[in-house]
């Protein structure tokens, strides 16, 4: 467990999942619902966000999700993936960074660092030559605090909000598989 005054780090477990659940809608709403037409959002967030969904990722063992605590309370959270990136990223074994939510009243407080420092350490010591991830095109808080973190855009996908065809840029950042 890592931890900053007041905020815990920890690996999160299926208990944790309507906590999950609860938290991603809420800082996905706020982030996107007012350039989102409601019934778009209320699609999106009941295939992605739901109780069972959050359960089934927690037991997927290519995911790994990070959880962080202020005093107890869920403020943000973090989910590395395994699997295929998109052809833009050129790494011969990269990770997703899937998802780096955090808790609208704790953006500032540090703990989107703690989370992606989390990714990086983890990433590092699998092997991980590259971690990656989506951001959309609009997000520029986003998008500036990874460039803080040494990613770069190599590219973009399509992202589906519900019916609502968005891009997202691709960003990449290279990285030093952890000593053996």
């Amino acid at each position: 467990m890592t931890s900053l005054p007041q905020v815990t780090m920890r690996r999160a477990a299926p208990a944790d999942a309507a906590a999950l659940a609860a938290m991603a809608s809420t800082a996905f709403t706020d982030t996107f619902g007012a350039h989102t037409d409601p019934r778009d959002m209320a699609d999106y967030l009941a295939t992605a966000f739901g109780e069972s969904v959050q359960r089934a990722e927690l037991a997927d063992t290519g995911s790994t999700v990070w959880l962080a605590e202020h005093e107890g309370e869920p403020a943000g959270y973090a989910m590395l993936r395994d699997g295929p990136p998109p052809e833009c990223v050129s790494a011969h074994h990269a990770i997703e960074i899937a998802r780096l939510y955090v808790v609208k009243r704790f953006i500032g407080a540090g703990i989107g660092a703690l989370l992606m420092r989390r990714c990086i350490e983890e990433a590092s010591a699998r092997g991980n030559d590259a971690i990656w991830l989506g951001v959309w095109e609009h997000n520029v808080r986003a998008i500036a605090f990874y460039e803080r973190w040494e990613f770069v855009d190599v590219g973009s996908l399509a992202f589906m909000l519900g019916r609502d065809r968005q891009t997202d840029r691709v960003m990449v950042r290279r990285l030093r598989p952890a000593a053996e």
